[in-house]
């Protein structure tokens, strides 16, 4: 693993769980399923680690046009579970890059246990120096990650330095609403020492200068609303489910979920995708 600066071990170590890939095989184990012989969609509640979770990949999907000759990269991969969702639906070759080294092996171990091993490839790093050569991408992926970036301009310059001209930048994240203070904790930090929100406005600023060009953007806040109330409905009175995020979440994942739910309805978050075409 690369050495990490403080901040990033902070990040990494935020996200990093003990005994994680024990937890999700046990986990998977006690559904039924053999863990030699797992398909994809039964990781889809594990490892699709975003809001609205496997609908959201497959609206961002759709709008991208993805082709099997495309080679892609994820961005804050986590588990991979993106990644494998798009390389079974569409043939792609998808990369993956994490700054938590922990994901990056589970990523790749359930990749082997459902046969992607030779089309989905992970590696630990950070996406404010990705390990990968100009312009060597068609798509760049990335979903609920810049949260947790303060050197915005520095992101995307990246991006755009490994994603090839005419590619697509295809993003899915979470933006400051009405400038208020968050209610943490939230799913990407316990407070705001790791979370560095910018307002939508701001990005579409810097992703003009970096010449970008709009093909689709929606504002998905009420949608990604509907997806915590759903999410906490179900709990009542109830445990999570054997699978699900409350395995990356922790011990304070209902928490987690009722404050993403109180600052979407108060508007101090905004949840964001869409399919923006890099111009040069």
């Amino acid at each position: 693993m690369n050495k990490m600066s403080a901040y990033d071990r902070s990040v990494s170590e935020y996200y990093s769980k003990a005994k994680l890939e024990e937890q999700i095989l046990d986990a998977l184990k006690t559904t039924g399923k053999n863990i030699d012989e797992l398909l994809v969609d039964d990781l889809a509640a594990l490892d699709e680690f975003h809001i609205r979770g496997r609908k959201a990949t497959e609206e961002l999907a759709q709008w991208a046009r993805i082709r099997a000759d495309y080679s892609l990269l994820d961005v804050g991969c986590g588990l991979g579970g993106t990644g494998r969702y798009l390389a079974t639906v569409f043939g792609c070759n998808v990369s993956g890059l994490d700054l938590t080294e922990e994901y990056c092996r589970i990523a790749a171990m359930l990749s082997a246990r459902v046969g992607l091993k030779s089309k989905t490839f992970f590696r630990q790093g950070s996406a404010l120096a990705m390990p990968f050569a100009d312009r060597n991408f068609d798509i760049v992926w990335t979903e609920h990650v810049q949260m947790n970036i303060a050197d915005k301009t520095g992101f995307y310059n990246e991006i755009s330095r490994v994603l090839r001209p005419g590619g697509q930048f295809v993003f899915h994240d979470i933006f400051a609403g009405n400038n208020e203070e968050l209610h943490y904790p939230v799913p990407w930090a316990a407070d705001n020492a790791v979370s560095h929100l910018i307002a939508v406005e701001d990005l579409r600023s810097i992703l003009s200068a970096l010449g970008y060009i709009h093909v689709q953007w929606e504002d998905k806040s009420s949608e990604s609303a509907v997806f915590f109330r759903t999410v906490l409905q179900r709990l009542r009175g109830q445990e999570w489910p054997p699978v699900g995020l409350h395995l990356l979440m922790g011990d304070d994942a209902k928490t987690k979920c009722e404050n993403m739910l109180g600052n979407l309805q108060n508007n101090r978050v905004r949840v964001v995708q869409a399919v923006m075409i890099r111009g040069r």
